[in-house]
């Protein structure tokens, strides 16, 4: 089973419109990032952990979710945090055709404005990108916690985003109800990582 996804640098660049890692010259810096929310119990969970060591993250929210919990989604902001559009429904792109995918980022935009853009999955077609590039910055990632496995081996897990884990990295956890058993257990562990080996989180 794969335990957490790292994206090569060589396959990266054959994406350039995409957004996978931001290395800063001048510190160690790791871009924490949430998809799937907000959710009124499980986003909070996390904004309460970051803010024990004062990390910032950027939370990718999805539209309906967003119309359902706007309280949620405006306490994430109130504390520093960034937010970006993560499609209304959780559409994949591969599968979706592309006027309807389009509009889709359109209408979640209505409940989550921000010019940052995750497609679901990281599924999005070619076509859809130019469609989309030049009102958001689309965010892809370096490293993947695979948080929403059923089974995940969580120690195994943990060890490789450490071992992965470097100046630049955009990582992916889930504010979901699916991950939140994973996420719990791998999550404060992760951050005290980062806080103990000298990396500062900043939002997108």
């Amino acid at each position: 089973m794969l335990w957490y996804q790292s994206i090569p640098t060589w396959f990266q660049k054959f994406f350039p419109n995409l957004i996978w890692q931001i290395p800063d010259p001048n510190e160690k810096v790791v871009y924490l990032t949430f998809d799937d929310g907000p959710h009124p119990e499980i986003s909070i969970w996390v904004a309460n952990e970051l803010e024990k060591r004062n990390l910032k993250a950027t939370f990718f929210c999805v539209g309906n979710n967003a119309q359902k919990f706007p309280d949620t989604q405006a306490e994430i902001v109130k504390r520093g945090h960034r937010v970006g559009n993560h499609t209304m429904r959780h559409l994949k792109g591969w599968q979706t055709q592309d006027e309807l995918y389009i509009e889709d980022v359109k209408e979640c935009s209505q409940y989550v404005q921000s010019n940052l853009f995750r497609p679901p999955y990281g599924r999005i077609k070619t076509k859809q990108v130019r469609k989309l590039k030049d009102n958001f910055k689309i965010v892809m990632w370096s490293l993947l916690s695979c948080d929403f496995e059923k089974n995940l081996n969580c120690h195994a897990a943990l060890k490789g985003l450490k071992k992965k884990t470097k100046n630049g990295s955009i990582v992916v956890f889930h504010d979901s109800t699916k991950a939140e058993k994973n996420l719990k257990k791998m999550l404060p562990e992760y951050l005290d990582y980062l806080t103990q080996n000298g990396f500062s989180c900043k939002t997108l």
